[in-house]
């Protein structure tokens, strides 16, 4: 292997390692998350063989948190957040001081000082960007509401963090008992991180807001798919990059308010297409990073303790979160997913240990106890989030048994999911999709007098159909419930118009299985999109491009008769 190529090696091994692993979990039928970890672990420093270089992993690693977070805020508006700031900052401030007390609790058991416990603890505390997100988006969570809680709760966790990062080097001394630290250069820390955070927030919602579009739609009118795809790019990476230096804010939370101001735009869609490939390629590196960094000897030498830490993170603050979720009104089953999404730790942590050990107030004991936590909790996290909602999914079932009244069908209770609104139509037509495609289609419905039913996950697009008056079920066409909500079994016809034939193909199958008779139109790209929509039970397939050559065909005139 060429020694003078340790980017190159680190991408290559890592990547090949991961898919290979990856693809290995998948034919056990466990999450991919474990075989990229184990990939991490083989090209670590603490396995024989070949050694990647572990900076550059983690700095790869960034990369994939700040196209997941900007990819995050594309579908994530500012009512959004301020909708669940009722819940997500008392909530995500009352969790990381019971998870810091518990970490504080071991350590004293440990024999550490107060400011080691408090490090420490602060580290369990606060859950993996990555990790929750990826989450919630296979699960398509993210546009719910314990989605979007549990979203807010991570910007929360993010903030603190910052803070913290901000105020232990200043305190590092006070700890050693090299010196003082004055009241007033506490509060002037405070007021300069705040003042920072405000001052990013502000730029972005008042300039970002007005220039991060107007940049896209030029680079749009180009023509040049290249350039908008370099644009978007540019965009995400560079308003982390400058958040981060100019503001000093995270990657991940200057990513995520770059994507949100981009959300009010009509290519948001388009731009979370064109950062998809690349995003998760880089998610996969962040999970190899973490392999990397890990040491299976402190399993060896201190199990115990390795066992608590990750009691702690995956028992302890996932408790703590289901508490404070119920103690604010909110159902068991949301309840479940905002502790399942938070029972693992991450890349804060890895920045809090490294910056803390540098300061000499964290032992290397800590830092290794720290990522033992890291690795078995990320491995644990997709078990437990299915879990959750396998949970959260019968006790929906069993409230909706309590509550059908004596003699209805298994199908009328199906059809009556209680987090959604029931249509009360029947004999419409369903709508997936309020885009490009699925406007016209709506606007050419209501013209011959068809009752409508639009399911779209999208809120700019909910919105917009609602103000045209159209009657909207605002979630993700995937999802079962969703589909009895619209009453996919008294439907006559559905269009489904999204752009993703795999998406597309899912509410196809699913919605056939509930009604066989439904008669569906689907959008298609390619002739293996139209395979693939066929064979799932698509009536009817329009292609794109085939059908606007047709259109355009029979627009030639005919030649002037002789």
């Amino acid at each position: 292997m060429p020694h003078d190529t340790p980017l190159i090696a680190t991408i290559v091994s890592g990547l090949v390692l991961a898919f290979a692993f990856g693809a290995l979990a998948n034919r056990l039928r466990i999450s991919p998350i474990a075989g990229y970890l184990l990939a991490g672990v083989l090209v670590g420093p603490y396995t024989p063989g070949f050694v990647a270089d572990a900076h550059l992993a983690g700095e790869l690693a960034e990369i994939g948190v700040i196209l997941l977070m900007f990819g995050v805020g594309l579908h994530f508006s500012l009512k959004d957040l301020m909708s669940v700031r009722a819940i997500a900052i008392p909530g995500a401030v009352v969790q990381i001081a019971v998870a810091t007390a518990m970490g504080w609790a071991l350590a004293a058991f440990l024999g550490w000082s107060l400011a080691q416990g408090l490090i420490f603890g602060l580290a369990l505390s606060v859950a993996s960007t990555v990790v929750l997100l990826r989450a919630l988006q296979e699960k398509r969570l993210v546009q719910t509401e314990r989605g979007r809680i549990a979203v807010g709760w991570l910007i929360v966790e993010d903030l603190a963090m910052v803070l913290a990062l901000v105020l232990i080097p200043p305190f590092a001394g006070v700890a050693s008992g090299e010196g003082q630290m004055p009241a007033g250069d506490v509060a002037l820390a405070l007021a300069i991180t705040f003042g920072k955070v405000a001052l990013f927030v502000a730029v972005m919602l008042i300039g970002g807001r007005w220039l991060v579009p107007k940049i896209l739609h030029a680079v749009a009118h180009t023509g040049s798919r290249e350039l908008f795809r370099l644009a978007v790019l540019s965009i995400a990476l560079g308003i982390a990059f400058g958040a981060a230096k100019l503001f000093g804010v995270s990657f991940a939370l200057g990513a995520f308010f770059a994507g949100m101001v981009l959300a009010e735009s009509e290519l948001s869609q388009r731009a979370t297409e064109e950062t998809l490939p690349l995003r998760d390629a880089f998610a996969v590196l962040f999970f190899v990073s973490v392999g990397m960094l890990f040491d299976p000897n402190i399993l060896v030498e201190r199990p115990l303790e390795a066992v608590a830490a990750v009691a702690i993170v995956v028992f302890g603050k996932s408790l703590a979160a289901f508490v404070i979720v119920r103690a604010f009104g909110h159902p068991t089953g949301t309840a479940l997913t905002v502790s399942a999404s938070l029972a693992q730790i991450g890349e804060f942590s890895f920045i809090l240990a490294n910056l803390a050990v540098a300061l000499h107030m964290l032992p290397e004991d800590g830092r290794s106890l720290i990522l033992a936590a890291a690795m078995i909790s990320i491995l644990i996290n997709p078990a437990a989030f299915a879990a959750a909602e396998r949970i959260r999914a019968r006790l929906d079932k069993s409230r909706l048994d309590k509550a059908k009244p004596a003699g209805d069908t298994p199908a009328a209770a199906a059809a009556e999911p209680i987090p959604l609104p029931q249509t009360a139509r029947t004999g419409h037509t369903i709508l997936v999709g309020f885009g490009r495609v699925g406007m016209p289609i709506a606007e050419t419905l209501r013209a011959k007098a068809r009752p409508l039913v639009v399911i779209e996950d999208s809120k700019a697009a909910s919105d917009a159909a609602r103000a045209l008056g159209f009657e909207v079920i605002e979630a993700n066409g995937v999802d079962r419930d969703v589909l009895a909500a619209a009453n996919v079994t008294g439907a006559r016809t559905m269009h489904v118009a999204v752009p993703d034939g795999f998406e597309a193909g899912t509410i196809v199958e699913r919605a056939k299985a509930l009604n066989p008779a439904l008669v569906v139109i689907a959008r298609g790209h390619s002739d293996e999109e139209r395979d693939h929509l066929k064979k799932l039970g698509a009536d009817r397939i329009v292609m794109g491009e085939r059908e606007t050559g047709l259109a355009m065909a029979a627009l030639d005139p005919a030649p002037p008769s002789a």
